[in-house]
């Protein structure tokens, strides 16, 4: 039988398309109040927040890096300056794959292996987020070209003005003036991220590292507007940055070109200072090199050439090369045997051609085997008898030699503005029981008392026990800076005064220094017949490798790098000291026959005019002519 066909309840349905439209409703409205309440609370409750965000997207701070301080010489000639360069910028978060954009960039500019990884290198430096990279510097206007071309393939990437340090003058004071280059990671995490926000570049050696808070500058910034991309629409505000204060050095363009043409490309080292204001005048270590290829960032194979070169042209011999003193320093050792009571002006010594220790058979020899007799102090220095400074070194002891020659600046930092200057040595007994656990022997005082053994110095240290002869004892530490913006910088750790008991002590050792020049048996009286002004000077001869008891030194059997280094020092004029100087020739073997020249064609350029003839400020004084009665 079939099933009853059921009919439709129209009023059923209609209850429940109602109780549906109903939730539906509901569902609507709690969703629309929900909508509502949403947008009031981002819209009312946190207006100013999300307007503070909106804001943050469309304007940026960007930071303004200053203009590094320019350095000039005495004269007014720009050393460092900054020239205007496009660079190649990388932001590395806008870049997205950055490695195969490098790719690009390599491929556009037609650029080799290496460069390619010298950008890496940079771009993976520690830096800021969003802060552009600098990967190439010095753009040519082809290059240029090429980028905006293929801009398209490289986001991220932008072509950017800025300001480079430069050094016109190129290797003339490469080892003083020093270099800046790229802030490394090390460097990153220890400056002031605000004070050097947008800058890449940092003082690495000489001035511009000791000087860099001088020479930086105050930081400045602009609120700019941006399109979605980063791109930048117009600028808001400005704050323009300070720039860093510029540096007068005490050097002198033409003397130091004069000092480098007397080395006459020879390795070595020279040092000018002015006695009385402790201004150095010209500061040379051979051989030098181009410092500007640093700023940008040299080459692998560039930077190797340099480290690697047997002549060591990056090595400051001026500051860090250690040399034993030898006799350049026998006027301040006879200066402090006077003032330790040892000896006296008049006192002589028998030179046989060696001197021995009472109860010692072996014999420290005197340069001249042959001997010179019976010796003064004057003619010991003219003469360099090493043989009566073996004896003077003998009376004082080591311990009074210590303390006088550490006075003289021997064995510690001297200079106020050179952070590089190494110590260099003066041996005490302390000293060896430190290094060795041995005790101090007799004759390694003999040895020192002729400026060998333990002892090591430097030039600038030679230079400045030069000028304290030349003050006669006044302390003014050798330094760089003339002035900074125009004020002249103070020594905040002054060393005292070398004091004697009697004055007349340094007319003593003055007195033989101007003996070595003009004396009859001067050891450099040819340099000094010579010249139109007297010079009060010292020779000096440092072993480079010992020689055995009772052999001769023969330089047709050492090699050419193991040959005696010559050293000369000396002031001028000797009644009027307006310079002191310090030579040091590697292998160069005579002081008196090698370095006394270069340090006459030094003196000569700072004290002669363009005549030849002396300055009339350094000339000395005539005296009046008396009326005959």
């Amino acid at each position: 039988m079939p099933q009853p066909i059921r009919l439709k309840d129209h009023e059923k349905d209609g209850r429940l398309i109602r109780k549906r439209a109903v939730v539906g409703a509901v569902v609507v409205l709690l969703l629309t109040s929900v909508l509502v309440a949403r947008m009031y609370y981002l819209q009312v409750v946190q207006f100013e927040h999300h307007t503070t965000l909106a804001e943050n997207n469309r304007i940026h701070v960007q930071p303004i890096p200053p203009n590094r301080g320019l350095i000039y010489d005495r004269n007014g000639v720009i050393i460092a300056d900054n020239r205007p360069s496009f660079s190649l910028t990388l932001t590395r978060e806008r870049a997205g794959d950055w490695p195969q954009v490098l790719d690009v960039i390599v491929e556009v500019l037609e650029l080799g292996p290496d460069e390619r990884a010298l950008f890496e290198r940079r771009v993976r430096q520690g830096r800021r987020p969003f802060e552009p990279v600098p990967v190439l510097f010095e753009l040519s206007e082809e290059q240029i070209a090429r980028i905006a071309i293929n801009q398209f393939r490289l986001p991220g990437v932008e072509v950017s003005a800025q300001l480079v340090r430069h050094y016109p003058l190129g290797e003339h004071f490469a080892h003083s003036v020093g270099y800046v280059g790229r802030i490394n990671e090390k460097e990153l995490k220890e400056l002031d991220p605000v004070a050097y926000s947008g800058t890449h570049h940092i003082g690495k050696t000489g001035i511009e590292r000791f000087y860099e808070d001088e020479l930086h500058g105050e930081v400045g910034y602009e609120e700019v507007e941006t399109n979605a991309r980063g791109r930048v629409l117009r600028v808001l505000k400005r704050t323009d940055p300070l720039p860093g204060k510029d540096i007068v050095l005490s050097l002198d363009i033409r003397l130091q070109e004069a000092a480098e043409k007397a080395l006459a490309g020879r390795r070595g080292a020279i040092v000018a200072i002015q006695p009385q204001t402790g201004e150095v005048l010209a500061m040379v270590s051979q051989p030098s090199f181009d410092p500007n290829p640093f700023v940008t960032g040299i080459g692998f194979k560039a930077y190797a050439d340099l480290r690697d070169s047997i002549d060591r042209p990056l090595y400051n011999r001026v500051l860090r090369g250690l040399y034993p003193p030898g006799s350049t320093i026998k006027p301040m050792v006879a200066v402090a045997g006077l003032d330790a009571g040892v000896v006296t002006p008049q006192t002589r010594v028998f030179d046989p051609g060696f001197y021995q220790l009472p109860g010692h058979s072996h014999k420290y020899r005197n340069w001249n085997r042959t001997g010179d007799g019976s010796v003064d102090m004057d003619y010991a220095i003219m003469r360099s008898n090493d043989t009566y400074f073996y004896s003077l070194a003998h009376k004082m002891g080591i311990d009074r030699m210590h303390d006088y020659m550490t006075r003289f600046g021997l064995g510690q930092r001297v200079s106020l503005d050179m952070f590089e200057e190494t110590a260099g040595l003066m041996p005490s007994r302390d000293w060896k029981r430190a290094r060795y656990r041995q005790a101090w022997y007799p004759g390694e005082t003999l040895i020192l008392g002729i400026g060998q053994g333990y002892m090591q110095t430097t030039p600038l240290q030679l230079a400045q026990a030069t000028a304290l002869m030349a003050t006669r004892g006044k302390w003014i530490r050798p330094h760089l800076a003339k002035t900074i913006q125009g004020r002249i910088p103070t020594d905040p750790n002054p060393l005292p005064d070398i004091v004697l008991r009697d004055p007349k002590f340094w007319d003593a050792g003055i007195k033989g220094m101007v003996s070595v020049m003009h004396g009859p048996r001067g050891t450099a009286r040819k340099v000094g017949d010579a010249a139109l002004y007297r010079i009060a000077g010292k020779s000096g001869t440092a072993q480079v490798v010992a020689i055995k008891q009772g052999e001769k030194y023969d330089r047709s059997k050492v090699a050419e790098r193991h040959r005696d280094h010559a050293l000369f020092v000396a002031f001028a004029p000797a009644d009027n000291p307006q310079i002191a100087v310090s030579v040091m020739v590697e292998n160069g073997e005579s002081g008196s026959g090698v370095a006394a020249p270069v340090v006459k064609q030094v003196i000569d350029a700072w004290l002669l005019d363009e005549s030849g003839q002396l300055k009339a400020e350094y000339a000395p004084p005539v005296a009046a002519e008396v009326a005959a009665p």
